[in-house]
């Protein structure tokens, strides 16, 4: 299992990736959390919520869980650790991006997300 201070290392390091114009409206940033997050609809505590973009109150932020992230991978070494976490960063920026957009169509990662939901909740593999 990665450490905190790896974690966060490598997070800051994936944030120096992105081009500036990526942070423009996040008005909160990036957030790392220690929580492991079982979303309200998971089954038998089988999901973990690994990131999540996060709209309140004029607040637009992306939120990093590491609890999941450690309950989901825990043989990750930091190499597999950078690939999956750019993985969530970018997801995340993606949805602050078709936010800032006003991308809500059947095309956007909101829809994508929530066709995903859905299927697990049913058990297809829609």
């Amino acid at each position: 299992m990665i450490s905190t201070e790896e974690y966060r290392a490598i997070v800051s390091d994936l944030l120096d990736e992105l081009p500036e114009a990526f942070f423009r409206g996040l008005t909160g940033g990036v957030i790392l959390s220690e929580a492991l997050v079982i979303p309200d609809y998971a089954r038998d505590g089988d999901l973990y919520t690994l990131g999540q973009y996060q709209v309140c109150y004029g607040l637009r932020q992306i939120v990093m869980f590491k609890g999941s992230f450690d309950r989901l991978y825990p043989q990750a070494d930091v190499p597999a650790a950078r690939e999956i976490l750019r993985g969530i960063l970018r997801h995340e920026f993606r949805h602050h991006i078709e936010f800032l957009g006003g991308i809500h169509n059947s095309s956007s990662l909101e829809a994508e997300d929530e066709r995903k939901k859905r299927a697990y909740l049913t058990g297809s593999d829609g």
